[in-house]
């Protein structure tokens, strides 16, 4: 198991000023279709780009990747609301991630399939919206290793019904952060960090509008 230390788990109330965008890469404002986008479904569901929305309406475990690989170091955002109007799959649960993910074939949607991945990881408001975990998934096909500190439950870091929240998440070298309507959640540094890989939007038996998706090249913030 490879050390992550020096974690700072909801604990900072911003982000820090320590980078700045540099260029943007990759937008997507989800008005013509799923052509840059590859779902994987457990189960049938509703995954459709159209009208500003990527929305997934799915019964059980869902994951669509975005099919550019991308190159560190980069800023990842997006906005996301957890929908909850009566609807059969309208639970307010699992707003979650992959991010700088390797060993991207094509899987089934179930979620331990995606076990042997080599990517960083957060579900938000997962199991029933009681926890907000990071992970960093190794490439093993059993372990998926999960620190203490990075295992939240705390009512401010778990998901609101119709409330929109921008997630950005954050791959610069070793440095990788996971924030969260501009509070930083996750603040892990990685010896031998995940440099180039690919980001999946995941979840399983919820709905969920995402909206602005946008990848931005980094850089460090000059110093006087």
């Amino acid at each position: 198991m490879f050390a992550i230390f020096a974690c700072l788990a909801a604990l900072i109330a911003g982000p820090e000023a320590w980078f700045q965008d540099a260029k943007l890469l990759y937008s997507d404002d989800f008005a013509h279709g799923l052509s840059r986008w590859r779902v994987e479904l457990e189960k049938p569901g509703r995954v459709e780009a159209k009208d500003g929305i990527l929305m997934l309406d799915v019964p059980a475990g869902c994951t669509v990747w975005f099919r550019p690989e991308l190159k560190g170091p980069v800023r990842i955002e997006y906005e996301a609301v957890m929908i909850q109007r009566g609807g059969a799959n309208d639970r307010v649960s699992d707003l979650n991630c992959f991010w700088m993910a390797t060993n991207v074939r094509r899987r089934g949607g179930r979620f331990a399939e995606y076990n042997d991945l080599r990517a960083y990881y957060v579900g938000q408001g997962g199991n029933w919206n009681k926890t907000t975990r990071f992970r960093r998934y190794i490439g093993d096909k059993e372990a998926r290793p999960l620190l203490p500190e990075h295992d939240l439950s705390s009512p401010d870091v778990l998901l609101q019904p119709n409330e929109s929240r921008k997630v950005e998440l954050v791959a610069f070298g070793g440095h990788i952060q996971y924030i969260n309507n501009g509070r930083v959640i996750f603040d892990v540094h990685d010896p031998q960090p995940y440099t180039r890989g690919r980001f999946g939007f995941r979840t399983t038996y919820s709905h969920v509008e995402l909206r602005h998706f946008r990848v931005y090249r980094i850089e460090r913030t000059p110093r006087e």
